[in-house]
Order: structure tokens, then C-alpha cells, then sequence
């Protein structure tokens, strides 16, 4: 005997952080298309892309997707936040190995203090 059909929402992966990336791209798109025509085209693309995507059956790659898509947001999120930490950060300064460019910090107000690189060795001189 066959296994039951299961219902249509349970066999798509359905709407996901991804998917409303594209949802919004292409609300841009269309909002910019109505003063540049040619905006339409790549909208009608996005489109169709996402369409495709909200029906397809391959649920494992949807969330491998969507899990890559988190992750490089979550990425630029921690820099932007790291940016924001580093400049408003008065007791240390900041900067980066010439060689490697290993990110590192040392205590202001020390005046020129020579460095070593604990991932190249490399051996230069910072003005705190």
C-alpha cells in the first residue's frame, strides 16, 4: 500500500528569511521600475526566482540556503558591530600586522611601542 500523499504545504519549504530578502528585492526593484523602466526586467527575474524557490520540494536545500543566508547576515551584522566597538573604544588602540594584518590593540597614551605579531612574528613600531 502507498503512503499517503502528504498536503502541499508540508511537501514546500514555504516562506523563510531568504525568501523575503528576494520578497523585498524585488519590492525595490518594481518601486524603482516605475521610474526606470528597464528596472523591470531583474525584477521579473527575482520574481520568478522566488516563486520557484517558495515551490520547490527540495527542502534540504532551501535550508542550506537559508542557513547561508544567516549566516553571512549574522557576518556583516558582527562587523558593523565590531566597527562601531572599535572606534568608540577611548582606553585602547587599534590597528593591524603591515604583514598579516592580524588585528590588534594596545593601551593609548603609550607613545611609539614596538610590536611583535603573535601570528607572522613580525616585528614594527606603533605610536599609540
Amino acid at each position: 500500500m502507498a503512503a499517503p500523499k502528504k498536503p502541499f504545504f508540508q511537501r514546500h519549504p514555504g516562506f523563510d528569511l531568504y525568501s523575503l530578502f528576494w520578497l523585498l528585492l524585488f519590492l525595490i526593484l518594481a518601486a524603482l521600475g516605475r521610474f526606470f523602466l528597464p528596472l523591470w526586467i531583474p525584477a521579473a527575474v527575482v520574481l520568478v526566482y522566488l516563486i520557484i524557490r517558495l515551490l520547490s520540494k527540495n527542502q534540504e536545500k532551501r535550508q542550506v540556503e537559508n542557513a547561508r543566508f544567516l549566516a553571512l547576515v549574522q557576518s556583516v551584522f558582527r562587523w558593523f558591530h565590531r566597527r562601531k566597538q572599535i572606534q568608540s573604544d577611548p582606553q585602547y588602540y587599534y590597528f593591524q600586522c603591515p604583514t598579516c594584518g592580524q588585528s590588534m590593540r594596545l593601551p593609548r597614551g603609550l607613545g611609539k611601542v614596538e610590536v611583535t605579531c603573535r601570528s607572522c612574528s613580525a616585528h614594527f613600531l606603533v605610536q599609540s
